[in-house]
């Protein structure tokens, strides 16, 4: 067996499925089992595992931000006896939980790799093998120099919080739109090691920070929105995601629209834009209709994925109850999960 000590969280998810009559459900023991059996576990260069099944088995649909809490707290309590851990999970719901974890395991130094598949390991043409004997190898090869949380998927390395899943058919599930993949895997290890983040042995513990009961959520905007169905989601959350058009504009011409907004930011709400296209940046001072939203209190999210913004506001609200204060941190870059374009929040 290899060197490195590898933990595996297996929370559920497609890849330990089996089909049924009912189609593909979880399958307690399975996994383990064709982990044991299957050589290219066995091989000389893969790393040595600790396979942990949760219990229950959870389909990502199912996944909570309470979760997220769990899977983080279950790492850090096998920091010390292992060089690096691997999160099976469900894909649909996989962006979220690598986003999630990327901000609450605060001073991580050691390789969190997320990953599943998109058809069972127990089916002849699944993709599963290649997926988890690449993550494996990955831990075994480079712990060392990998401390982030990321996804492997498809022959490509992606930072968690940059990825978002496009497509729930093929095998390349998941895309980085506005950050270099970490790798590509082929026939040869090709890593970006410009753009991974590498230890830096600060001597400080892993902590995992709890949530607390703050209301966070994420509105997609669309053409006849009603300023009171804006008002109505608005109403008692702490924090919104707002999906906008284009490089982040709303309908500025809609008075009670804007003013919706207003109000919600002048009592405290945190609102943060950010595109509804997968590829750019909310540019809030570039339109007139942007610009409307900065003058209400809305913050841009530059260029975050909806799910990296989402659990960033639900851990920033964990971390401080002072809006004010998320409001600046929400674009503070962190953890790599965006690019600055300007200050025009500040």
């Amino acid at each position: 067996m290899g060197m490195r000590k590898v933990y595996i969280a297996y929370t559920g998810g497609t890849v330990g499925m089996q089909p049924t009559e009912r189609g593909s459900a979880p399958a307690p023991g399975q996994l383990g089992a064709l982990l044991a059996s299957l050589p290219q576990f066995q091989a000389a260069e893969m790393p040595e595992i600790t396979l942990k099944e949760y219990d229950p088995l959870l389909d990502s649909a199912n996944m909570t931000p309470a979760d997220w809490v769990t899977i983080g707290e279950d790492l850090k309590a096998r920091q010390e006896d292992h060089d690096g851990f691997m999160v099976l999970h469900g894909t649909d719901t996989m962006a979220y939980t690598a986003s999630a974890l990327s901000f609450l395991m605060e001073g991580l130094e050691k390789p969190v790799i997320l990953t599943g598949s998109q058809i069972p390991l127990c089916e002849t043409r699944s993709d599963a093998l290649e997926n988890l004997t690449t993550g494996l190898l990955l831990i075994e090869r480079y712990a060392h120099r990998m401390s982030e949380v990321s996804i492997c998927f498809g022959g490509r390395l992606l930072r968690g919080n940059r990825a978002s899943k496009t497509d729930s058919e093929g095998f390349d599930a998941f895309e980085s739109p506005n950050h270099p993949l970490l790798g590509t895997i082929g026939i040869d290890f090709e890593l970006n090691w410009r753009m991974l983040r590498q230890p830096k042995t600060s001597g400080l513990p892993l902590r995992v920070r709890k949530l607390g009961d703050a209301s966070v959520g994420a509105c997609r905007l669309y053409p006849g929105m009603p300023a009171r169905t804006l008002g109505a989601f608005l109403d008692g959350v702490s924090g919104c995601v707002l999906e906008c058009y284009g490089a982040g504009n709303a309908p500025n011409r809609d008075a009670d629209f804007m003013k919706v907004l207003r109000d919600a930011c002048d009592s405290g709400t945190v609102i943060v834009a950010v595109p509804q296209p997968l590829r750019g940046s909310a540019a809030l001072s570039l339109y007139a209709t942007g610009r409307t939203l900065l003058e209400a209190g809305v913050v841009s999210g530059f260029d975050m994925t909806a799910e990296a913004a989402l659990t960033k506001l639900s851990y920033l609200f964990a971390c401080t109850s002072d809006p004010a204060e998320v409001r600046h941190m929400m674009q503070q870059n962190l953890r790599g999960e965006l690019t600055p374009l300007t200050t025009e929040n500040d």
